[in-house]
Parts: C-alpha cells; sequence; structure tokens
C-alpha cells in the first residue's frame, strides 16, 4: 500500500504524480549504463557504485560531457533521422535581427543548459529517455553573409527531417527562420497547415529595410499556398513594438490576434481553445511557433527585442502544453541570444518550452510512431 505525506492525499495532483511515476518503465535507464560502462570503461576500483562509468557516458555527472539536447544520442548520419521520432536541429541564423544580435549562438546555448534537467518530469509522470525515440542532428549549415541561401538551407534541412518521417523540433536562430522551417513543414502536409505563434510582435509585414527578416517571416509564410493566412493565430501581441505595416498586412489578411489582455480576460484555456479552433480550421496540421520574447522581458533578458508586459514564464508554459495536447507538425523556439543573457535564465526556459511540449505529446499519444 501506497503512503502519502499529510499534504498529499490521494485525490491531489502531486499524489497522483507520485503513483504515475512507479509505472514508469527503466529499460532506457538500464540501456544507457550498460552503454556509459562499455564505451566509457569502469570505474575506480574504490568507486562503490559500479554503474559509474570512467568517463561520462551520458545523463550524470549534469556538468559534464559533450552536450547534445538532454544529452541525447548525437546523429552523424542524418540519411538514418527516420529511424527516430523526434529530431532536435539547430539553426544559428541571426542575419535576421534588426537590432540586438546574437541568436546564432541560441541552439549551443540551448544544449548546454538542456544538461540541467533530467528527461523526467514529476508533474506529467513522463520519461522522455524511456517514452520518445530522439536523437540531435547537430545544426544547420547556415550562410552567415546571404539570408536567402540561409533560408534555402534551412528549408531543405527541415524538410528532409519532416519527409523523413521524425518530428522536427528546431533551435533558432532569429525568427526570421520561421519562414523557411514552415516551408520546409508545409511541403509534406497533405492539405492546409495553421500556425500557432507566440510573440510580442506581429512579424507580418513584406520587408524590413529592404530584406527578408526577423520582423517578416510570417508575411511569406502565409503566401505557402497551403499555409493561409486565416490559419494563422498569434497570442501575446502587443506593447510598443509592434510595426504597423505589420499590423496593416494582419488585417488585411484575417489573420487573428489575441494581445495578452485578450488572454488574461478569457483565461489561458479559453485563448488556447479559441486558437486551436482557428488554426486547425479545415487544416491538417498545426505548426507551433515560441518566441522567447513573448514572456516578459524581465524573466528572458537574453533576447533581442526585449518587450516588457508579456507572458509569465507559467503562462506562456501551459499555453504550450493546451496547445500541444491536440499534436503539431513541428516546432521552434526562436530570438534566444545568449550574449544578454543572464545565468543562462533565457535559454533554461527555452528547454523548458520544449521539454514540456514532447512531454504533453506522449501524454496525448500525439508522437510519430517508433520504427
Amino acid at each position: 500500500m501506497a503512503h502519502y505525506p499529510p499534504d498529499s492525499a490521494p485525490g491531489q495532483a502531486g499524489a497522483r504524480a507520485a503513483a504515475r511515476e512507479a509505472e514508469l518503465p527503466l529499460e532506457g535507464h538500464v540501456r544507457e549504463i550498460a552503454r556509459a560502462l562499455e564505451y566509457g570503461l569502469e570505474a575506480a576500483p574504490s568507486v562503490e557504485d559500479r554503474s559509474i562509468p570512467l568517463f561520462s557516458r551520458g545523463e550524470l555527472p549534469h556538468f559534464a560531457g559533450i552536450n547534445t539536447f538532454l544529452k541525447v544520442p548525437y546523429l552523424e548520419d542524418v540519411r538514418r533521422v527516420g529511424e527516430h521520432q523526434v529530431a532536435i536541429l539547430g539553426v544559428p541564423h541571426d542575419i535576421g535581427t534588426t537590432y540586438r544580435s546574437g541568436t546564432r549562438f541560441g541552439p549551443q546555448a540551448m544544449r548546454r543548459i538542456s544538461a540541467l534537467f533530467t528527461p523526467y518530469s514529476y508533474e506529467m509522470g513522463v520519461d522522455l529517455r524511456e517514452q520518445v525515440d530522439m536523437v540531435d542532428l547537430g545544426d544547420v549549415f547556415t550562410i552567415p553573409a546571404n539570408i536567402e541561401k540561409s533560408f534555402d538551407q534551412i528549408a531543405r534541412a527541415v524538410s528532409f527531417v519532416k519527409g523523413s518521417g521524425a518530428l522536427p523540433i528546431i533551435l533558432g536562430g532569429d525568427h526570421s527562420i520561421g519562414y523557411p522551417c514552415l516551408k520546409g513543414v508545409a511541403e509534406h502536409i497533405d492539405g492546409n497547415i495553421g500556425i500557432i505563434h507566440l510573440d510580442r510582435h506581429v512579424d507580418t509585414q513584406e520587408k524590413d529595410m529592404d530584406e527578408r527578416m526577423h520582423t517578416t517571416p510570417w508575411f511569406h509564410a502565409t503566401n505557402i499556398p497551403n499555409a493561409p493566412p486565416r490559419n494563422l493565430v498569434q497570442l501575446g501581441i502587443g506593447g510598443w513594438q509592434v510595426p504597423r505595416p505589420g499590423v496593416k498586412v494582419a488585417r488585411e489578411r484575417g489573420t487573428t490576434i489575441l494581445t495578452i489582455d485578450d488572454v488574461l480576460e478569457v483565461g489561458l484555456e479559453k485563448a488556447a481553445e479559441m486558437a486551436l479552433e482557428v488554426a486547425w480550421s479545415g487544416a491538417k496540421a498545426v505548426y507551433l511557433s515560441f518566441d522567447i520574447d513573448s514572456v516578459d522581458a524581465g524573466f528572458v533578458p537574453g533576447t533581442g527585442w526585449p518587450e516588457p508586459g508579456g507572458f509569465l514564464p507559467r503562462e506562456a508554459l501551459k499555453l504550450l502544453r493546451l496547445v500541444a495536447r491536440e499534436g503539431i507538425a513541428g516546432m521552434e523556439v526562436v530570438e534566444v541570444s545568449p550574449p544578454y543573457d543572464h545565468a543562462d535564465q533565457t535559454a533554461l526556459l527555452a528547454v523548458r518550452a520544449i521539454v514540456d511540449v514532447l512531454g504533453t505529446l506522449v501524454q496525448y499519444d500525439r508522437l510519430p510512431p517508433r520504427r
């Protein structure tokens, strides 16, 4: 019989989470230890815990090792990505920034701080190591002096991953990558694709300073034949950094915008319900774009266009989980700029957003099948 502390009676979330942990498998953990001992050699005789190898190979210690995202296996042969359910790929691109650059270092920062996490979520009762076959592909080779060539590289890379059957999870990078990433996904959707976008900025103008910058991705994405603007939903828009040309496009094309005040007025659950209804209307899939600057600037200093008044971290995470319940065709996390970060807190929240979405996809059985 299970025994619970006095403040954790059955029926409460904490008690339910504790009970779910007992139901999770451990085979992945056992395999990781065996692999670590085989490749990393046995520890010195004085080490009593014989599951510890001589060289770090796996989750522990969190401060050691060569970091992939969550320390999942690095897949050098990209041709084999279709053998896996989820593929992490970095897009170190920041020549689309119009103010503070540095997001080319975003993928590195997210991978590095992801080592702080375990693969297990207490509240969700999910263990990603046990329940998801996930690999890290490394980074797309972007062209630092040419936006359009970089777009071609990004779109081709994302298309290859999506076409393989794996779910692409993209570490940005500035938000200009939204267009080529969506393009790469949309090529493999048999029908329309909706977009749910958390941000403080609309990012819907055609050009900025005569180029397709991080203020323009959704103008061009919604020119893709199967990504109509009526299926674009933007949550958290507002403040003093929303260019009027983008607002004009949004109005003319009939996109859906919910401001922070809208979301707070109707509540997170209702806002997510409204967003899902619009994005999924007549669509076969939905793409999820999370701009870290949608969160209040006090929590995410490491971004290119910080704007006060955004979501609290727990609000953004809740919205992402609500959206992910219905399944996604791909996800990007953008605008993490490590040169402006403090104590990795911006990158940390970006990683948390990804693992929360992955955990939700496990909970609601929305991942591609295991190969």
